[in-house]
């Protein structure tokens, strides 16, 4: 297990940009608005190759501003798009009629309207939604207002075009709007997948320091409890080792809790190079070190000398001054039958047997204290 200080910072998966994923979407409606320009002119409906030439020029607009704009005037991109679509699509129905299929892309801004009104609006969840169901309900009152044009007013341009150019116009904007569709949902999936990962890494984030201690970077008491039960339930020998640092309160008393911090990072960090392939390391409260070994008695002594070897000679800093600290150990083996609590306490017993007899000291069953 590595010190918390040494877990990598947490990189937050970026969703897909609020500004990126628009400029999609704006550059594939500009770009079908161009190939219009050069339908109408082949069939001579000025007044759309006009209206199509200004939408043009709006999303060729809007396509810079977005560039510049802060994320809050985003939405208001979302209202260029939507009411150019739809006054496009009636006015389309109005000189050519229905049978073209260009009232087709008014369904498209049903999702797209929920999507960016719920993505990009600032207000309340409960404000989102009513906004969004407003412009869909305006969508589909239009779309239905296009028909209701269509059958009881016909058409200003009576085009007189073969039947299958009809139906390949009919069809290019029946391709158009599916494919807008695509692309919304598929955005819109796209968000939900990487929104589910990113909240798998902060719970993850969030596990991993509701487990470690956060000045140490070792496991806490609650984090211990599950190492302890598995131990238990392999039925394996294993052995824990309870490490106090000695005189700490002088140690802060005399130097300040800062000293005192690093005095406990440094002492963790030995731990860690000689105990990590061997168990588990716990900050058990205080200046206080629980390690679960799940090596033999012999092993796990001989680890926990030479912690108490290492400590002993390790040169602690402090304002150019060179300190020296020590640990006083206590090992317990733990024995079929006995609990959890049982072994802490014997190794415990050991550790303050050692303290009232000289400190900087490894206490182990074969002590017999």
């Amino acid at each position: 297990m590595k010190k918390f200080s040494e877990i990598k910072e947490y990189v937050k998966t970026n969703l897909p940009n609020d500004r990126f994923k628009y400029s999609i979407i704006i550059g594939a409606i500009a770009s079908v608005h161009v190939f219009l320009v050069l339908l109408f002119i082949l069939l001579r409906v000025l007044p759309l190759v006009i209206f199509n030439i200004c939408s043009v020029a709006a999303y060729a607009y809007c396509l810079n501003a977005i560039k510049i704009e802060t994320d809050k005037n985003l939405i208001k991109f979302f209202y260029i798009t939507y009411f150019e679509i739809i006054l496009h699509s009636i006015f389309a129905t109005i000189l050519v009629g229905w049978r073209f299929g260009f009232p087709q892309y008014i369904s498209g801004l049903i999702p797209f309207g929920f999507y960016i009104c719920v993505t990009l609006l600032n207000c309340s969840t409960k404000k989102k939604y009513f906004i969004a169901i407003s412009f869909g309900l305006f969508a589909a009152f239009s779309y239905i207002g296009c028909r209701i044009i269509s059958t009881y007013a016909g058409s200003v341009y009576q085009l007189n075009v073969p039947t299958i150019v009809e139906l390949l116009i009919y069809i290019f904007n029946a391709v158009c709007n599916f494919t807008f569709l695509f692309m919304v949902t598929l955005i819109f999936i796209i968000d939900m997948q990487l929104s589910a990962n990113k909240l798998t890494d902060q719970n993850a984030i969030l596990d991993k320091m509701a487990s470690v201690d956060p000045l140490t970077g070792l496991y806490n008491r609650r984090s211990m409890q599950a190492f302890f039960d598995h131990a238990i339930e392999s039925e394996e020998p294993f052995c824990l080792v309870m490490c106090d640092i000695d005189d700490f309160k002088k140690c802060n008393d005399n130097y300040g809790h800062d000293f005192g911090d690093i005095v406990l990072k440094e002492v963790t960090h030995i731990i860690h190079e000689l105990e990590t392939e061997h168990g588990y390391v716990c900050r058990w409260g205080g200046e206080e070190i629980l390690i679960l070994s799940t090596e033999n008695l012999d092993t796990t002594c001989k680890i926990a000398e030479n912690i108490r070897r290492n400590v002993e000679s390790h040169n602690f800093l402090y304002n150019g001054k060179i300190i020296h600290c020590t640990l006083t150990i206590g090992v317990a083996s733990h024995k079929q039958g006995n609990t959890i609590a049982d072994t802490i306490m014997h190794a415990d017993n050991r550790l303050y047997y050692g303290k009232k007899n000289g400190k900087n000291r490894v206490v182990t069953p074969y002590d017999a204290a």
